[in-house]
């Protein structure tokens, strides 16, 4: 296979059972078998999708992706109304299926609740509507496998990618109104907070309460907050973006409702620092009752190829 570095038990092993010099030692015992180990410093990766009605983009993004880097492939979906369950098990990767419709966030929490089932030390979500470009996966996975950073996030604002790809002037100006804001709020500084492209540890997912978030939008900025709350280290890189009809994307009234609610995340936080008693979603001491397991997800799921 090419897309594991080889370590063969003969070839690498000590040269202590060497046969004398010129003469040839033939074995009767069949040759040990060869072990795959990750590529990417040695840590398990997996990709999750969260889908709604991705079945135009969701060959696309997978394309997109250097499966020899790359050890798992989780495809969540959200009870779409097209045709994503019908492609999405012709595609050879690890999927499972909603009952109902569950939310963005909802979805996510069964991405890393199957991601860590796995047994992914890193684990990145990436939409499947080809809004980003899946090619940086392994630029995110590097970060926090290095051990450097626990979270690793792809920004559209570096650099000039969101205006190039077409993102529209109000979300732009959203966007960096909303960032100054929570900045400021909570005492980080970073290039955006909604960026829909990350990378987390195996220890982030498994410390967070993320069954205390929001099952819509407001989801993935909660989950930042609460990294910068725990202590994670964040880090970012800059990452194309490209808007086009197929992509997901929010309506005017629900980004707006969605700039209100990380404000109020960003102010709970902001209150946590000064001594005021935390949400659920901020509260350490009773985190463990909150964090994700395949039990807490098991119910909502009608079809999956995971043994759970």
């Amino acid at each position: 296979m090419r897309n594991r570095r080889r370590f063969d038990k003969d070839r690498d092993a000590p040269a202590g059972g060497a046969s004398p010099a010129g003469r040839l030692c033939l074995r009767a015992s069949a040759r040990p078998p060869t072990v795959l180990l990750p590529v990417i410093n040695g840590a398990k990766i997996c990709v999750v999708l969260p889908a709604f009605n991705a079945a135009s983009t969701l060959p696309r993004t997978l394309e997109g992706l250097d499966r020899a880097l790359i050890d798992e492939v989780v495809v969540v979906d959200d009870a779409s109304t097209d045709e994503t369950r019908e492609i999405t098990r012709r595609l050879g990767i690890r999927y499972a299926f909603h009952r109902h419709n569950h939310g963005y966030g909802g979805n996510q929490k069964t991405c890393y609740a199957l991601a860590l089932e796995t047994g992914a030390d890193v684990v990145v979500m990436l939409h499947p509507d080809y809004q980003y470009e899946p090619r940086l996966v392994p630029a995110l996975a590097h970060m926090v496998a290095s051990g450097v950073y626990d979270v690793a996030m792809a920004s559209r604002i570096l650099g000039l990618g969101a205006v190039r790809g077409g993102m529209p002037r109000y979300k732009y100006v959203a966007n960096r109104f909303l960032t100054l804001a929570q900045n400021l709020l909570i005492g980080q500084k970073l290039s955006e907070y909604h960026s829909g492209y990350r990378a987390f540890s195996r220890r982030v997912l498994e410390t967070l309460p993320l069954l205390a978030n929001s099952d819509d939008f407001l989801f993935d900025n909660q989950m930042i907050v609460q990294c910068h709350w725990w202590g994670f280290r964040i880090a970012e890189i800059s990452c194309p973006t490209k808007y086009f009809p197929e992509a997901s994307s929010i309506n005017f009234r629900r980004s707006l409702r969605y700039g209100f609610g990380t404000l109020g995340v960003s102010i709970d936080c902001m209150l946590c620092r000064i001594g005021r008693r935390p949400p659920a979603y901020l509260d350490r001491g009773s985190a463990p009752a909150s964090t994700l397991s395949v039990d807490s997800i098991r119910e909502r799921i009608s079809e999956t190829n995971f043994n759970v």
